[in-house]
């Protein structure tokens, strides 16, 4: 997944640093979930730098919900003095790549919007994902079933993070 292979290519890149990537994600879990949490089991481990990717999961929620959870999140992490890394949700086949008014398009943007009014940082899987896509790729090819990428979608997401740490 993209945690491993964000730690791996941090650490061939700044070889003598010492570095962890820490996840503390559970499976299916959507923000508000993570938010009860997040205290205990993220702030509490002293991270210099926090990612927080449910955009996928949040679709359930709906946007109200999910943008509280996020918020809630964000100002939490930055009152603690912890960089902070939004992610926009990885594909679903399930979902319209080219459809605005689909759910997993409303959520990327609304975590755009949030990235942009609390100045942190952006990683826009879903907008790499369709720029393959447009570019003749199939979706599929990302996927190792509808709504998890596979390892080469999962790079295509651990790239753009490793972009973040030069």
């Amino acid at each position: 997944a993209y945690p491993h292979l964000l730690h791996r290519g941090l650490k061939e890149r700044f070889a003598h640093a010492v570095l962890n990537v820490i996840v503390t994600a559970i499976g299916g879990e959507d923000s508000e979930r993570g938010a009860e949490r997040f205290e205990r089991d993220v702030l509490a481990l002293r991270p210099d730098v926090v990612t927080i990717d449910y955009g996928l999961n949040d679709r359930r929620l709906g946007l109200a919900r999910a943008q509280a959870a996020w918020s809630g999140m964000i100002a939490r992490a930055k009152t603690a003095g912890i960089k902070v890394i939004l992610l926009t949700p990885t594909p679903d086949t399930g979902a319209k790549l080219d459809d605005p008014a689909d759910p997993l398009h409303q959520h990327a943007e609304q975590i755009r919007r949030l990235a942009r009014e609390n100045g942190v940082a952006l990683v826009d899987s879903l907008a790499r994902f369709q720029e393959r896509v447009s570019a003749g790729e199939s979706l599929e090819s990302f996927m190792s079933q509808g709504n998890h990428p596979n390892r080469k979608g999962h790079e295509v997401v651990a790239a753009e993070l490793s972009g973040l740490f030069p």
